[in-house]
């Protein structure tokens, strides 16, 4: 009778701690898919930054053994014919502008679905690199004009 005793014990026994390590499971599991929603958010932020940094970073070409801008300086270039066609589109739609323009309205012109706002974040990039290098005034309210 000794032996049934002991297999009753023991299996409530082990059915606590099979119930227990369920539980410390399921905790388990719920920081393991924390973890995973922070990766992927870190992952983001990580190609956000390194996109950032490609915006602003001037990009530049050889040519003829020398590294140029392919967006230079406005000081640097005879004329806007040095920009990039899609640059040339862009300074053309601020030049037509009657003042101060968005990016929103400038993508509309361009064709772009300006309700999506990642659509437009490619051409805020452009419009800022125009801006930075001279060809273009970025105002503090996020409007752009052409410079004179």
């Amino acid at each position: 009778m000794q032996e049934r005793q002991w297999i009753t014990a023991r299996r409530s026994e082990l059915d606590a701690l099979a119930e227990e390590l369920a539980k410390e499971l399921q905790e388990i599991q719920v920081e393991r898919d924390e973890l995973a929603i922070a990766e992927r958010v870190l992952n983001r932020l990580a190609e956000q930054a390194q996109a950032d940094a490609e915006a602003v970073a001037p990009v530049s070409a050889k040519v003829a053994g020398r590294a140029v801008l392919l967006i230079p300086h406005r000081s640097d270039a005879a004329d806007e014919g040095a920009l990039p066609g899609d640059y040339r589109k862009i300074l053309a739609i601020v030049r037509e502008a009657d003042g101060p323009v968005q990016v929103r309205a400038v993508g509309e012109r361009l064709g772009l679905d300006a309700s999506v706002r990642g659509k437009l974040e490619p051409l805020r990039a452009k419009m800022t690199k125009l801006a930075d290098r001279g060809w273009l005034h970025k105002r503090p309210d996020g409007r752009f004009t052409a410079r004179s």
